[in-house]
């Protein structure tokens, strides 16, 4: 049940840091993938007239469908759009220390950059855009087809 004035929604650009690592559960044969996309902002330093980059690393998992598309199609340094929600979870260690993580769960993701970037997953693939299926009923978007400046009415 959802609280009609709470929202939890995460949307994040940015570049993955490491391929995708899927596993499956053991019990469910579930599959999960796992990786991490970082984040860059720009800030400006009015006492040193200097800019300052700042890179934040984001933890990002996604589930079944979702998470054997990750795998496929995803590489270090690719640029993807991620929709999701923050999930924590807690858990004890080997050592029964208490651990505590905030994660993104993605929902849908779409790929960015440079068009030779997704020409080997067109290639591949005709579907470079996963939604997830508890969003789309268990089917992948088509990219739209871009339009060509010649075509412009004006």
């Amino acid at each position: 049940m959802r609280d009609k004035n709470s929202l939890n929604k995460v949307i994040l650009i940015g570049h993955l840091g490491v391929n995708p690592e899927l596993r499956y559960l053991p019990q469910s044969e579930r599959a999960v993938a796992k990786f991490s996309v970082a984040t860059n902002e720009r800030g400006f330093n009015p006492n040193t007239n200097e800019t300052q980059d700042r890179t934040e690393w984001h933890r990002i998992v996604a589930w079944g469908k979702l998470a054997e598309f990750c795998e496929k199609f995803l590489s270090q340094g690719k640029q993807v759009c991620i929709e999701g929600k923050l999930r924590t979870r807690q858990w004890q260690d080997k050592d029964g220390n208490n651990r505590r993580t905030t994660e993104i769960e993605a929902r849908n993701i779409v790929f960015l950059g440079k068009k030779e970037d997704t020409e080997s997953i067109d290639s591949q693939s005709s579907s470079p855009q996963y939604t997830s299926p508890k969003e789309n009923n268990m089917t992948q978007q088509q990219p739209e087809e871009e339009e060509d400046d010649d075509d412009v009415p004006f």
